[in-house]
């Protein structure tokens, strides 16, 4: 993930007024975390490594809005999950990762 996708992000988690400091504080540290996994995976494998990328930030894009649509979300979160598990072997950090976050946002009820 390049650093200006990361830090609009991390803006947007910030301003996101429904979600608790500390969830915020959580989910900033998971997407701090994916920045650097997805760097490593992008070494060996950079179109799916790109893929992930867009589709962490389309789901922190989602957690954040006023208006949520649960369904897109949802769709979201399902194909990043299925997206790492081809990385399960080479790259378990990364798909740790992607489980922890994805869950987070589950819980949030994102």
């Amino acid at each position: 993930m390049k650093d200006e996708q990361i830090e609009k992000i991390q803006s947007a988690v910030e301003a996101a007024g429904h979600i608790p400091d500390d969830k915020k504080s959580e989910l900033l540290g998971l997407l701090s975390k994916l920045k650097p996994a997805i760097a490593d995976a992008s070494k060996t494998h950079q179109d799916h490594a790109e893929k992930i990328a867009r589709l962490v930030a389309a789901s922190a894009h989602e957690a954040t809005r006023a208006e949520r649509k649960p369904e897109s979300t949802s769709n979201l979160l399902r194909e990043l999950k299925n997206s790492v598990q081809n990385f399960e072997a080479s790259h378990p950090q990364l798909v740790a990762l992607v489980t922890e976050y994805t869950t987070l946002l589950s819980a949030l009820g994102i």
